[in-house]
């Protein structure tokens, strides 16, 4: 895969990893990169009946840090904002179980994938995403 340039480019190859190691582990991605009046949602996605409202942090070269520190409170309310935003207009009349997630990725100088990792919620255990197959 050709290197993106960029941090737009950056942000989009992590969201692109992320969306084909979700899908191979049975879920199901309903949108990417979901914009609405409040902000944007990289992906929503579904699996065993559950909404995911699903945040991708690419960071590459480890300078700017892990991609989980850059997750705010304003970030999470952002999130949820969102999350709740979609819900009502796909959904109007459910509610549904759902949750903020995050996929952290990490990329070396080169842009070879090091670390995928999985919050499927933002306060809960992270799952490992890379099966060294990188």
């Amino acid at each position: 895969m050709r290197m993106a340039k960029g941090k737009i480019g950056l942000g989009r190859r992590g969201e692109s990893l992320a969306a084909a190691r979700l899908t191979a582990r049975g879920y199901a991605i309903l949108a990417q990169n979901w914009f609405c009046a409040v902000g944007e949602a990289d992906l929503v996605a579904m699996h065993g009946g559950e909404w995911y409202f699903i945040e991708v942090r690419t960071r590459r070269g480890g300078l700017a840090g892990a991609p989980e520190e850059s997750i705010t409170p304003r970030k999470r309310a952002r999130m949820a904002q969102v999350a709740q935003r979609y819900l009502s207009e796909y959904l109007p009349d459910a509610d549904p179980a759902w949750h903020l997630g995050l996929v952290a990725v990490e990329l070396d100088r080169n842009g070879r994938l090091m670390r995928m990792t999985l919050y499927l919620d933002l306060e809960g255990e992270p799952e490992e995403l890379l099966d060294g197959e990188a």
